[in-house]
This record gives structure tokens, sequence and C-alpha cells, in this order.
């Protein structure tokens, strides 16, 4: 006779027959429907006041939305941005493999850059290029430390815009680089040596290999400095050029609206800033291809 007792027998639970019987209790969230309320009730608050409140004056943001003076000031802000975002990236893909390099020169170079134009503030920068004529009266060109063969008066040579101009994109080419050299360390680097036991030259191999791949990451990064330039060159307003902030600044400053001025700036950075955003999203879709995420 065996001293050990079998184990019980357990039943399971008889499963029901029609599963449609059984009912569903959702799960409740108070505090999530208690935020919406908060939030829709502060919402139409902020609403009604815009509607309501005249101290907003949405005739005469209506009136200097479209005025000729604003349309010219946001082309020039248009302008500005373009000029600083190309000439910006064209030099920070260079310093950005400066600094990939094998050459220790070349890395200590870059890096100097990178490092000085990220400390020195911007409108300090801008204000160095406006007075260039006050350190030099005159640039030449010839051999070093010896007889020019060109001048150039930089009184003539660099005027408030090419001053700007050249401010922007030396200073955003100090982030461009760091950007751009992120995506590229980004990219695996098995796929270099794989393009390198091909025989692939290595400019093709950056071009047609590391750079499409690297977009991926340099494209978020890359759209939230351009449009941080945008907003940005309302700086430049320090110069009195007539770019969009300047030009409402000037406005207001005749006619006291200062309240309805500054929402037609407003109003016109958040368009423009959306129009980048959704150009954005169709290149980051571009560059997506093939992507597993």
């Amino acid at each position: 006779m065996s001293l050990t007792s079998d184990p019980p027998i357990v039943k399971a639970p008889a499963e029901p027959e029609d599963y449609g019987a059984l009912k569903v209790v959702p799960v409740r969230h108070p505090w999530r429907w208690a935020a919406v309320i908060v939030t829709a009730v502060l919402l139409a608050q902020f609403a009604h006041g815009l509607a309501t409140n005249p101290g907003w004056e949405w005739e005469v943001f209506a009136e200097f939305f479209t005025a000729e003076v604003i349309l010219k000031a946001v082309w020039v802000t248009l302008q500005l941005t373009a000029y600083g975002t190309a000439l910006g990236f064209a030099l920070g893909i260079v310093l950005a493999f400066m600094r990939l390099s094998d050459s220790p020169f070349l890395k200590a170079v870059s890096f100097a850059y990178i490092w000085a134009f990220r400390s020195i503030p911007l409108i300090v920068q801008l204000l160095f290029w406006f007075n260039l004529a006050y350190l030099y009266k005159e640039l030449k060109f010839g051999i070093p430390f010896g007889p020019g063969f060109f001048t150039f008066d930089t009184m003539g040579l660099v005027g408030a815009m090419s001053a700007a101009v050249l401010g922007l994109a030396l200073h955003q080419a100090a982030y461009a680089a760091e950007i751009v050299r992120g995506g590229v360390l980004a990219v695996d680097s098995g796929q270099l040596e794989a393009a390198a036991a091909l025989g692939i030259p290595r400019l093709r191999q950056i071009r047609r290999i590391v750079l499409p791949q690297a977009m991926r990451s340099i494209l978020p990064n890359a759209a939230n400095e351009v449009i941080s330039l945008f907003k940005g060159t309302s700086i430049v307003s320090v110069m009195a050029i007539g770019e969009l902030f300047y030009q409402v600044q000037v406005i207001y400053g005749r006619n006291g609206r200062v309240v309805p001025l500054l929402m037609v700036a407003t109003a016109w950075y958040i368009l423009l800033t959306t129009a980048l955003s959704i150009l954005q999203h169709y290149v980051e879709r571009h560059f997506a291809k093939g992507s597993t995420r």
C-alpha cells in the first residue's frame, strides 16, 4: 500500500457557452475626463477673449496683414532664411567632414570654429560684420604677407543685408556641422567597409550610401534649425533691415497700435512655420523610403 496520496483533482471552471452574454465593463478614467473638461473650458475662454476683447483691434490687424509694406518685409525675411540656410548648411557639411577626417589639424580647425561661433551670441556676430569697415578699411588679395593685387573697399562691399546674411550663415554653420556629423555617425560603419571592399570610390560612398541614410537622422534636427533661423531673423532688426519684425516696429511706432501689429507678425510667423513643417514632413517621407520603421 502506497503511503503517498494522489494530489487532489482541481476541476477547471466551466467556460460559458455564450460569450455574448458576458458583460464588458469599460475602464473608467475620471481624471482624464476632468482634465479634458478643464482644458476645453480654458480654450473656450481664451477664444472668447480673442473674439470679444476690443483691445485686440482685429480691424487694424485685417488692415495691415496684407499691406504692401508687410508683404515686402515677409519676402525679406524669407530671403534671409533661404540664404542663411543654404550657405550655413553648405559650410556645415564641410566642417562636419573636417571633424570626421583623420587629420588632427582639420579636426582642430573645425572644432575651434564650432566652439567659437556657438559661444558668441548671434547679435554680437551680426554687429561685428555690420561694423567690419571700422576694423578693416579695405581688403587686399594677393601674395600672403606680401603685396596685394586686388583691393576692395569694405564700406561698399559689406552692406547691411550682406552682413546679416554672412552673420546668419556663419552662425548657422556651427550648428549644422554638428547635426550633419551626428547623422553621419548614425550610419553603420559596416556599410562603408562593404562599399570599400567593392571598390566604390570614397566620394561616391558618401554621396550614394552615407548621406541618403544619414538624412533620416539629419532632417528632424535640421528642420528645427531652419525654423529657429526663420524666427531668429527678427534679430537683424538691430541693423535696421526691413524684415518682418522691424517693419512691424516701425508701423506701431507711428500709429501706436502695438498689439494688433504684433499679432500681424505672429500670424505670419505661424503661417510660414506651418508651411516649413509641412515641407519637412514630405522631405522626411521621401528619405524614409526603405526604412523598416
